[in-house]
């Protein structure tokens, strides 16, 4: 199934109607006066969120979204007719942000939400608005005037609980393998993951959540490099992060390096995603005897001086998975049942997010004013060209 995480389009909401300038003519009624009538309001652009999308694959074939323009005015007092607004479905968890201006203009997060991105033009007023006793002929209208147009990129972010995290090769597709239905690619070899997974994990009857296994991040993910902050945004829906470690790495490069590394990476792109609720899941305990894989847990739990839970597994064999899983619903629980009491706590979830929304964009737009200074000369084939193609991307959803 294609999936398409970004999109961009314009929108254009309607010009109002111009006012009338007419004067009243009837048989046996002299000096009528003027009676020309109003212009129609031009209708406005909206997106609302539907439950039926689950990609922005649409948007790649109509990019163009233009809402009625409202009707002229008429004579004998008649209104011109408003134009239509426009409502475009959108799926849940599409951020959209001003492609000028970079302003995040809002984030569709329920279903049926609405939000205002184009407002439509003004309607102009007739003649008979400006009629006084000096004036008794008035000539004057007023034109309606345009609806914005604004250029849109539309983002859309995975709506999952649970983010996993860490290097290339960690085990992060085999975890999200063993834990729910979802079947990514799985190889022996760095990047067999180049899509954000979803997967439902089943805890209990009536209790599940959602998990998401994000394509794996190098050095220097922050500023671009390797897929980049791309993926990196995915991260910012879940209220709680996985950091996936090797604890037997192939080319046996040192774990808590490892750690670090994607640390850095979180910090830069965005100081308030690094300090969300991290646990460390050390992974393939099975290349290792028991006593190998006690010294290597320790080693790396001492040298982080790692404070949060850590939890030891196999996620090829299943082993540490399911208590994995039931810590993280219980945890989970807590949250929404805190959130759900006491609404200071739900504002302060709803805040981090803007934060974390605020500290991506700025980290792109500092990325773009880079690229775009660099001189043609400075590299060769610099794709500036932003195709559609740079954004194409396959995802497996699985509930």
């Amino acid at each position: 199934m294609q999936f398409v995480d970004e999109a961009r389009i314009t929108v254009v909401a309607g010009k109002g109607g111009n006012g009338c300038m007419s004067f009243r003519r009837e048989k046996y009624v002299p000096k009528g006066g003027p009676d020309g009538g109003d212009g129609g309001h031009g209708g406005s652009v909206y997106l609302i969120g539907d439950d039926s999308l689950n990609t922005l694959i649409d948007f790649r074939f109509q990019k163009r979204y233009q809402a009625e323009s409202g009707e002229s005015g008429r004579g004998s007092q008649c209104s011109g007719k408003a134009g239509d607004d426009l409502y475009v479905k959108v799926p849940v968890g599409t951020s959209i942000v001003d492609e000028e201006t970079l302003e995040v203009i809002g984030d569709i997060t329920e279903v049926g939400q609405l939000l205002l991105v184009a407002q439509g033009g003004q309607r102009g007023l007739g003649n008979i608005h400006f009629k006084s006793s000096t004036n008794r002929a008035p000539r004057q209208t007023t034109k309606g005037t345009v609806g914005e147009e604004r250029n849109l990129n539309l983002e859309l972010k995975v709506m999952a609980d649970v983010g996993l995290l860490g290097l290339p090769n960690a085990g992060k597709s085999t975890l999200i393998r063993s834990v729910s239905a979802a079947k990514p690619k799985v190889a022996n070899y760095p990047f067999t993951t180049l899509v954000p997974n979803l997967g439902v994990v089943k805890v209990g009857l009536h209790q599940h959540f959602v998990m998401a296994d994000i394509p794996g991040l190098i050095e220097g993910a922050s500023e671009g490099t390797g897929l980049g902050f791309k993926f990196l945004r995915h991260l910012t829906r879940c209220r709680l992060l996985l950091h996936v470690v090797d604890v037997a790495p192939m080319d046996e490069t040192d774990p808590v390096a490892s750690v670090r590394t994607i640390e850095k990476e979180l910090s830069t792109y965005s100081q308030t995603l690094s300090e969300r609720t991290r646990w460390l899941v050390l992974n393939k305990l099975d290349l290792l005897s028991d006593e190998e894989a006690e010294a290597a847990c320790d080693h790396i739990v001492q040298e982080l001086n790692w404070q949060g839970p850590v939890f030891r597994i196999s996620a090829i064999s299943n082993k540490g998975t399911e208590r994995l899983t039931q810590d993280i619903m219980k945890w989970l629980q807590e949250r929404r049942a805190e959130e759900a009491a006491d609404p200071d706590a739900a504002e302060a979830e709803q805040q981090i997010r803007g934060r974390m929304e605020d500290e991506a964009v700025a980290r792109v737009e500092a990325w773009l004013n880079r690229r775009h200074k660099r001189k043609p000369s400075d590299v060769e084939d610099d794709d500036d060209d932003f195709d559609d193609d740079d954004y194409d991307v396959e995802v497996e959803y699985v509930q």
